[in-house]
């Protein structure tokens, strides 16, 4: 199976198929440090980078701004001191898109640089 990490996103319609069930929790396996959150009845991914100031939380900020419009898929980003929360869902579907999925990984690649 190819990694998330290595596709890209997809022009995304309102009619597109939601990721549920078994489908979600294969590919959340995949994703060890995010977690599958329900917020207004929406499905969405979020996970809570650390960092050692508000720096270099920024800068990784900015990397998953850069990731997003390369995408064309934009997540929530909050920004603290010592910590960046991303949280990936698809508007449209007003749920979770296998996009998601990729962008999530993809953001775990940008710790590593």
């Amino acid at each position: 199976m190819e990694q998330l990490s290595e596709l890209q996103c997809e022009a995304c319609r309102a009619d597109a198929p939601r990721v549920d069930g078994d489908e979600a929790a294969s590919l959340m396996s995949t994703l060890p440090e995010w977690q599958l959150l329900e917020v207004d009845g929406i499905n969405q991914l979020q996970r809570v980078y650390k960092f050692r100031n508000f720096k270099l939380a920024w800068e990784f900020a900015d990397k998953v701004a850069e990731l997003a419009e390369a995408e064309g898929h934009h997540p929530a980003i909050l920004l603290e001191w010592g910590s960046c929360s991303v949280t990936w869902w698809t508007h449209k579907i007003k749920g979770l898109h296998k996009n998601d999925f990729i962008c999530a990984a993809k953001t775990d690649l940008l710790c590593e640089d």
